[in-house]
C-alpha cells in the first residue's frame, strides 16, 4: 500500500506545483487535515485507522472533514458528535456507501448490513428481525444456547488435564455452532476451516480500496492482488451458502429455520418485490458474520482483560460462584443477580467495541450539521473506539480497565442498547445491530459459565497483551491461550 500511494504521490507531483492553496474558498467551515492530490487523506490511516483517526481528532476536532480521494468523509468522534449524526439527523445518515469490496464480498451489498437505505433494506430487515433476532425469537433459542454451552465447558475440562488450550478458537467455535443451529437448523464448516474463513473476510473488508475513492487508480488494486483475493474469499464463501441453500430446498431439516423462512419469502413473494438467490444467500451471510466474528471477539476480549487484572477477575468469579452457590452450570435467569458481571461487558464494550468503526454511513441529501454545511454522498464515519476513550465523559482513567465505574452512581445508567451515546457499541439509530438482545444474552450466560466453572491463567505474558489484528472486526492480534483447572460446585 505504501508502494502504490508513493506512485500515486509522484504520478501527481506537477499537479501539486499546479493547484493552489485553498484557504478562504472552502464551501465547508469544518476542521480538515492537509491532503495531498488524488488520495486526500487516505496516506494518513494507518493499520488501525480508528487509531489514526482519533489522533487526528485530538488535533482537528471531535468532528472532523477528511476527503479520501475525492470522496469527502466525516469523521465523528465524540458522543455529542455521534448524537448528532445518528439522532438529530439519523434519516439523513442512514444509507451506506456502495464500496467495490463490499459488492464483491457481499453479492452487490444485498445483505442488510451494507444495502443503501430504502424499501430493500426495510424489507430485509423485516424479515431478519421478526424470524431471528426479535425478543421472542432469542428466548426460543434458549436450549440450543444451553446445549452449546455445555459441549464447550465439557471440552474446556478435558482440555484443562493437557497442554495450553486456545481460547479464541474454542469461543469462535461457540458463537458460529450456535448461529447455525439457530439460523441454520444444524452446524456447517465441518471439515474446513471455518475460522480461518471469517477472517480472511473480516480482515479484507476492513481493507481499504484505492478504487473506491479514485476511481481511475482502481488497476492499483488489481496490480497489490487485492481483486484476486476478494475473488478467492468471495468463491469459497458462496460455495458454502450454496450448499446451506441447497440442502434447505432438498428439505435437510426436521423443522423450519431462518433459511427455511427466506427461502418461502422468495417463493411467496410475500415482500412485495422479487428475493432472488443472491439475496437469500447475502443475508445468511449477515447471520454468520455479525453473529459469529463480533460475538467471539468481545469474550475473547473480556476474558483478556480479566486476566489482566486479576482482581476483578476474582471477584467476578465470587459473585457468579455465590449466586449460583450448589450449582453446576450457570442459567440465564441467574445472570439478573450479577451486576459486576454486567460491569464487565459494559468496560470491555468500552474500550474493546468489536466494531471500532461502526459500518460508514452516508448522506443522502445536504443537511446543516452544527452550522456546517454537509453535501448529499458525504461519507460518515463513528469511531466508537474513541467514543469509548473520552476523558471527559470516562475521566482521567479512561484509559484503564475499571469495571467499577459502572457500578457507580454517576455512570450506572450509560447503557450500551443505542440511546446513551457514551456507550454505542452496537450503534445507533435506523442502522443499529438489530441482533444486540441475540448478541448480549449469548456473552452474558458464556462468561458467567466460564467463571463458575474454572480457575483461569494466561501461559504466557505476551498472552494478555492487548495488541490488535486488522481488519472491520478489531479482535486480538494473536490468540489466547489458557490454561483452565476445575472447580469444584
Amino acid at each position: 500500500m505504501n508502494m502504490i500511494l508513493l506512485l500515486c504521490i509522484i504520478f501527481s507531483i506537477t499537479i501539486l506545483f499546479l493547484k493552489k492553496l485553498t484557504t478562504g474558498k472552502k464551501s465547508n467551515t469544518l476542521a480538515s487535515p492537509p491532503r495531498l492530490p488524488l488520495i486526500g487523506n487516505l496516506h494518513q490511516l494507518g493499520q488501525h485507522p480508528h487509531r489514526s483517526l482519533r489522533t487526528l481528532s485530538h488535533r482537528y476536532g471531535p468532528l472532523m472533514l477528511l476527503h479520501f480521494g475525492t470522496v469527502p468523509v466525516l469523521v465523528a468522534s465524540s458522543a455529542d458528535a455521534a448524537r448528532d449524526i445518528l439522532k438529530t439527523h439519523d434519516r439523513v445518515f442512514a444509507s451506506r456507501p456502495r464500496y467495490r469490496i463490499y459488492e464483491k464480498l457481499l453479492y452487490g451489498s444485498r445483505n442488510m448490513a451494507s444495502a443503501p437505505y430504502g424499501e430493500y433494506w426495510r424489507q430485509m430487515k423485516s424479515v431478519s428481525v421478526i424470524h431471528l433476532l426479535s425478543n421472542k425469537m432469542v428466548r426460543s433459542f434458549r436450549e440450543v444456547r444451553q446445549e452449546e454451552i455445555s459441549l464447550l465447558m465439557e471440552k474446556i475440562k478435558k482440555l484443562s488435564s493437557s497442554s495450553p488450550m486456545n481460547l479464541s478458537k474454542l469461543m469462535t467455535t461457540l458463537t458460529n455452532d450456535v448461529i447455525c443451529r439457530v439460523a441454520l437448523g444444524r452446524k456447517y464448516g465441518a471439515g474446513t476451516d471455518f475460522k480461518e474463513l471469517i477472517d480472511r473476510l473480516m480482515r479484507q473488508l476492513g481493507t481499504f480500496s484505492l478504487g473506491s475513492y479514485v476511481p481511475w487508480l482502481a488497476w492499483t488494486d488489481w496490480i497489490r492482488g487485492l481483486d484476486s483475493q476478494l475473488e478467492k474469499t468471495a468463491k469459497d464463501f458462496d460455495e458454502l451458502l450454496e450448499k446451506i441453500v441447497q440442502d434447505h430446498e432438498d428439505g435437510d431439516g426436521d423443522k423450519a429455520d431462518f433459511a427455511d423462512v427466506l427461502l418461502a419469502v422468495q417463493k411467496e413473494k410475500s415482500v412485495g418485490f422479487e428475493i432472488n438467490r443472491l439475496s437469500i444467500k447475502a443475508i445468511i451471510l449477515d447471520a454468520f458474520v455479525g453473529g459469529t466474528d463480533t460475538s467471539s471477539t468481545l469474550l475473547e476480549w473480556e476474558m483478556t482483560e480479566l486476566l489482566r487484572h486479576p482482581k476483578c477477575l476474582k471477584r467476578l468469579q465470587e459473585e457468579v460462584r455465590t449466586v449460583c452457590k450448589g450449582r453446576s452450570s450457570v442459567s440465564e435467569d441467574d445472570i439478573q443477580e450479577m451486576n459486576y458481571l454486567r460491569a464487565v461487558i459494559k468496560e470491555t464494550l468500552r474500550l474493546h467495541p468489536p466494531v471500532p468503526l461502526m459500518v460508514p454511513h452516508e448522506s443522502t441529501e445536504d443537511v446543516k450539521l452544527r452550522e456546517h454545511h454537509i453535501p448529499a454522498g458525504t461519507q460518515v464515519m463513528i469511531n466508537l473506539w474513541a467514543i469509548g476513550r473520552e476523558v471527559a465523559t470516562w475521566g482521567p482513567d479512561a484509559e484503564e480497565f475499571r469495571p467499577e465505574r459502572h457500578l457507580d452512581s454517576s455512570s450506572s445508567a450509560a447503557d450500551f442498547r443505542g440511546q446513551d451515546f457514551e456507550l454505542i457499541p452496537f450503534g445507533s439509530g435506523r442502522r443499529m445491530c438489530p441482533g444486540i438482545s441475540f448478541a448480549v444474552v449469548l456473552n452474558e450466560v458464556v462468561l458467567a459459565n466460564l467463571m463458575h466453572r474454572f480457575d483461569w491463567q494466561s501461559t504466557e505474558d505476551h498472552q494478555t497483551d492487548v495488541a490488535e489484528s486488522i481488519g472491520s472486526v478489531i479482535r486480538r492480534k494473536f490468540p489466547l491461550y489458557v490454561t483452565a483447572s476445575p472447580t469444584t460446585t
